[in-house]
């Protein structure tokens, strides 16, 4: 029996190297170790609802669909574009609700610069280290767009006595969003936030910065997911930590 797992294995293995060199095409496993930790945490705390902040065009809802998650998404998305695009892909979902405003630490109007492949698009001002490491990610326009507090909206959004996981995707504004929050994050479980070894916006905490701000507010480090980096140096530019209340 071992053996035939051996020569199954291995011929597997030949097929990958095959397809890999003919077509050009990587052969992963999915899900990837990193969102099967995830999927694996949000069972583990009985997460039933998600608050998507920074949806962009719904990559991250659509992705929680993918790893088997059916609870509630809640995604805030403030540009116009993207947000036409997110709404279109949750449309046909009964549990996706889409909000088109940003959250952060006022209630009012802000203008974000709008990037050239969209996921760049920024509040904050960027750093040469962004476009330096992604030509694509050059600020092209600005547009208006409405900014509230989490703290101002929680209530109507009519999620209090759930178990939410917060994500916070915003290009740097991520402790804006979070001091935004500090009444709502008494009934938040955990958090998903981007964080930076090496900033690319003007303002936007560091790895260690925040972290410390996210014990201090009463939440540990879980796990850590992989995210942008240098194509041409290979630099780890970004992560995501995942913490939850300790």
């Amino acid at each position: 029996m071992n053996n035939f797992i051996y020569k199954n294995k291995s011929f597997l293995l030949k097929i990958k190297r095959a397809i890999n060199n003919t077509c050009g095409l990587e052969i992963l496993k999915y899900p990837t170790p990193e969102l099967d930790r995830r999927i694996k945490l949000l069972k583990n705390y009985n997460i039933d609802v998600i608050i998507d902040v920074g949806a962009n065009i719904g990559q991250y809802g659509a992705e929680l669909r993918n790893i088997g998650y059916e609870g509630k998404i809640i995604s805030f998305e403030p540009t116009s574009e993207a947000f036409q695009k997110l709404q279109k892909t949750a449309s046909k979902d009964n549990y996706w609700e889409v909000h088109n405003m940003s959250l952060g630490e006022r209630d009012g109007e802000s203008t974000i610069n709008i990037s050239k492949n969209s996921v760049s698009s920024s509040i904050l001002k960027d750093l040469p280290q962004l476009t330096e490491s992604a030509p694509e990610a050059t600020f092209i326009k600005k547009e208006v767009i409405i900014i509230k507090k989490l703290d101002t909206i929680f209530e109507d959004l009519k999620i209090k006595g759930k178990n939410i996981y917060l994500k916070i995707d915003t290009q740097g504004y991520e402790k804006m969003v979070l001091d935004g929050a500090v009444e709502s994050l008494k009934n938040i479980t955990g958090i998903q936030i981007e964080m930076a070894l090496i900033p690319s916006y003007e303002g936007s905490l560091t790895f260690e910065e925040m972290s410390a701000n996210l014990k201090n507010l009463g939440f540990k480090l879980t796990t850590i997911e992989s995210g942008h980096y240098n194509k041409k140096t290979g630099k780890l530019l970004e992560v995501d930590g995942v913490f939850f209340k300790n």
